[in-house]
């Protein structure tokens, strides 16, 4: 069936018409009308029931993707209460891309988080995490990954009905993702940057950074979506460690503590707490003037933020002199600068009581340092 375009712009139109109503006026970066916070996440388990997804020598996607969703569903829950989780799937069903996206759309949901495993048989070296995000892939990439994704409809009984003609092998039907990407863009992207620096910064797994791609049932949803791509079920060793218990644990704890500093960042810029550059307290100018330029010292990291926080202790559970290191795009925060790395561990551990998360960072000179690369050039 050809591509129905004018019943496709007409889905455009009335889909950027809604989001005209809740976000007018509003961009991702200085909110005029600020959000009213994340309180409804959806989940979804990529592909299940009688589509595998990618497989692998020994797994199936759509297991994979299961055990990491339900992880990372139980991880909010239990941590952060005043959240509604609501999954797609639970068990080893496939709900149809549409059912996918009305029960989103029905919940009114804030984000919608899609959990896959990426694939390239041709290339069984490549390793590595990457968030999607709904729109048209660049010149210089394949739309692989879409293909792949949209073509799950292809089980579906009169798909091309319940789609409009939507052919996911087919360069013409990506054409109207080019006209739908900006609607939610921005704060995918920004919610898709948070899970990448977790999957680099404290899962260790590497980054393939936040891209583009014409993936269906994200321009069928009217919030925030992204698809997670957990590594490669092709690689050996990466599906091996996407099987596995710890490896499962690892990446759903990255996305989720990347799930919580994006609503800490939504939910900071409702509360309208984000604040202006400020002049540093005495007492910290004083500290940092006795240490030495190539002195290496070690600090807790509390928190971080794309955009910088008041560093008073009502910012901060009452912790004074917090400090803040600006490292790329990112601010971070931190307490205390000792000499000694057992001493900031220990530091660390107190700390955890208030900070589940916190963890020790090495500096100098005012910038970040690799903990590694601190810890091998003193000697530890």
């Amino acid at each position: 069936m050809p591509i129905n375009v004018k019943r496709l712009f007409r889905t455009f139109l009335v889909s950027t018409f809604i989001a005209f109503l809740f976000f007018s006026g509003t961009r991702a970066d200085v909110p005029t009308d600020p959000p009213k916070g994340i309180r409804t996440v959806v989940i979804d388990a990529g592909h299940g029931g009688k589509d595998p997804g990618a497989v692998g020598k020994r797994g199936k996607e759509k297991d994979i993707a299961l055990a990491i969703a339900l992880k990372l569903g139980k991880y909010i829950e239990e941590n952060i209460p005043e959240v509604k989780v609501i999954y797609t799937r639970k068990t080893d069903v496939y709900p149809k891309l549409i059912e996918r996206a009305n029960m989103a759309n029905e919940a009114e949901a804030d984000l919608f988080i899609s959990i896959h495993v990426n694939a390239l048989e041709n290339r069984p070296n490549t390793t590595g995490t990457m968030t999607l995000v709904l729109g048209e892939h660049r010149e210089d990439e394949q739309f692989d990954v879409a293909v792949r994704e949209n073509s799950v409809i292809l089980l579906e009984d009169d798909y091309e009905t319940t789609y409009e003609g939507f052919d996911p092998t087919s360069a013409e039907s990506y054409i109207m993702f080019t006209l739908m990407q900006k609607t939610y863009k921005n704060q995918s992207i920004e919610f898709g940057d948070f899970v990448q620096d977790q999957f680099r910064e404290r899962a260790g797994r590497k980054d393939l950074g936040v891209r583009q791609q014409g993936l269906l049932v994200l321009a069928q949803t009217a919030m925030p979506g992204v698809f997670v791509e957990t590594g490669f079920i092709t690689n050996e060793e990466e599906e091996k460690y996407l099987m596995s218990q710890y490896g499962q644990d690892i990446i759903a704890s990255a996305i989720y503590r990347g799930f919580r500093e994006y609503k800490e960042e939504i939910d900071r810029r409702s509360n309208l707490t984000v604040v202006v550059d400020e002049p540093a307290p005495a007492e910290q100018a004083k500290e940092q003037s006795t240490a030495l330029p190539d002195q290496i010292l070690f600090s807790v990291q509390l928190a971080s933020s794309k955009n910088k926080i008041a560093t008073d202790p009502a910012s901060f559970k009452g912790y004074e002199q917090v400090m803040v290191i600006q490292d790329g795009r990112w601010f971070k925060y931190m307490v205390g600068k000792e000499s000694n790395y057992h001493t900031a561990l220990e530091k660390c551990k107190a700390i955890k009581s208030d900070y589940p998360d916190a963890f020790v960072v090495a500096s100098r000179g005012g910038k970040i340092v690799p903990l590694n690369e601190a810890l091998e050039e003193m000697n530890y």
